[in-house]
C-alpha cells in the first residue's frame, strides 16, 4: 500500500512539473512585453529579473545585440536590458523554485511584490467560500438523493429528477447573474459585490450567501443524482431482498444495509471535493468581485503577469492531481472488497 501511495504521489508531482515546465518555456518564447510605468518601477522590476538570472543588464548598448528594453533616468543614466537564452532562464527558474522557493515578482498586479505573497493573501478567501459550499451542499444533496430513491417512480421522484437535470446543466455564473438581478439590483436584499474589509460583520456575512449558494447548487444536484442512482441499485439487490425475508422491515433493511453500501462510492467523492476546495471559481469570483485566486488567475492572464500565473497554475494543477490521488486511495480504505482484491 505504501509503495502504491508513493508511486501515485510521485506521478502527480511529475505531471505538475511537466505542465509547469512546458508552460514556462512556451511563454518565454513569446515576444517580450515591455514594462509600462515610471522609470523607477521599471528599473526595480528589471533589476529583480537580473537578480533572479532571467535577464542581463548593461550601462552601454552591446554591439550586434538588440536590448529588449532600456530605461533612462533624469540624471542621464541609461541602462539596457537583454534576455538570456530560454533554456538558461528555464534552469535558473527551476533552481530558484527548488532551492529558494522564489517564484519571482509581479509585473502588473502589484509591481515588484513576490508572487507567493500575492497568492497567499487571496488563497484564504477562496478556501472559505468553497469550504462553506461543501458543508452546505453535501448533506442537502445526500438527503434529496435518499428522498428521491425512497420515492422512486412517484411524482416526488419525477419532480426532483427533472429539477436536478435542469439545474445541473445551469452554469454557476448564469445562476449568480440571475440571483443578483433578483436579490441585489431589484430588491437590495443582498450586496451587489463582495464586501470591503471595513464593512460591518453583518454585511460581510450577507456577502457570502450568493457565492456559496451558487457554488453549492451544482454539487447538490450532482450528489442528489449520484445518491439516488446508487441507493436505487442497492435497494433492488438480492441481499436486501434476503434481509426483508428474514423479517426486517423496509426501514430497517434500508438503514442497516442499503444506506451503508450506497454510501461507499459517494464518500470518496466528498473527500476529493474537500481536497479541491482551494480551487475557487474563476468566473464566479470575477462576476462578484471576490478577491480570490480564481479572479487573480484571470487578471494575471489578461495582464500577462506570468509569475502570478505560474503560482496559480501550480496550485490548480496540484489540487486537481491531489484530489484524484485521494479519491483513488479512499476507495481502498472505505470498501473492504477493494483491499481484499488487492491482496490476492
Amino acid at each position: 500500500m505504501g509503495k502504491y501511495v508513493l508511486k501515485r504521489v510521485l506521478l502527480a508531482l511529475l505531471i505538475t512539473f511537466i505542465i509547469l515546465s512546458l508552460t514556462f518555456i512556451l511563454i518565454k518564447l513569446l515576444p517580450f512585453e515591455k514594462i509600462v510605468g515610471k522609470p523607477e518601477q521599471r528599473i526595480a522590476y528589471y533589476e529583480e529579473q537580473v537578480r533572479l538570472g532571467y535577464m542581463d543588464s548593461s550601462r552601454t548598448k552591446r554591439d550586434g545585440e538588440e536590448p529588449v528594453d532600456f530605461v533612462s533616468l533624469s540624471n542621464g543614466r541609461t541602462t539596457y536590458y537583454y534576455n538570456v537564452p530560454v533554456m538558461k532562464q528555464y534552469f535558473t527558474w527551476l533552481g530558484n523554485i527548488v532551492f529558494h522557493w522564489d517564484w519571482g515578482v509581479s509585473k502588473v498586479i502589484q509591481p515588484n511584490v513576490k508572487a507567493t505573497v500575492i497568492i497567499g493573501e487571496r488563497l484564504l478567501t477562496s478556501m472559505k467560500i468553497n469550504i462553506f459550499s461543501v458543508i452546505f451542499s453535501v448533506p442537502i444533496g445526500i438527503l434529496l438523493g435518499v428522498w428521491a430513491a425512497l420515492k422512486k417512480n412517484t411524482m416526488t421522484d419525477h419532480i426532483i429528477s427533472t429539477l436536478i437535470m435542469v439545474f445541473i446543466s445551469l452554469p454557476s455564473f448564469v445562476l449568480i447573474t440571475f440571483l443578483m438581478l433578483i436579490f441585489c439590483y431589484n430588491n437590495s436584499v443582498l450586496p451587489t459585490q463582495w464586501p470591503n474589509p471595513t464593512d460591518p460583520v453583518g454585511q460581510k456575512v450577507l456577502g457570502y450567501i450568493l457565492p456559496v449558494f451558487c457554488l453549492s447548487f451544482g454539487s447538490i444536484c450532482g450528489y442528489c443524482r449520484f445518491v439516488r442512482a446508487e441507493l436505487c441499485e442497492v435497494m433492488s439487490s438480492d441481499y436486501l431482498l434476503l434481509a426483508r425475508t428474514k423479517g426486517l422491515t423496509r426501514k430497517q433493511a434500508i438503514m442497516r444495509h442499503a444506506m451503508k453500501n450506497a454510501m461507499v462510492p459517494i464518500f470518496p467523492s466528498i473527500l476529493a471535493e474537500f481536497i479541491g476546495i482551494m480551487g475557487g471559481s474563476m468566473i464566479l469570483e470575477n462576476l462578484y468581485g471576490i478577491p480570490g485566486i480564481g479572479k487573480l488567475f484571470i487578471t494575471a492572464l489578461t495582464n500577462k503577469d506570468y509569475n502570478i500565473l505560474f503560482v496559480d497554475m501550480a496550485i490548480f494543477t496540484s489540487i486537481s492531481l491531489l484530489a484524484g490521488v485521494v479519491l483513488d486511495l479512499s476507495y481502498g480504505f472505505i470498501d473492504p472488497r477493494i483491499r481484499m482484491g488487492a491482496k490476492k
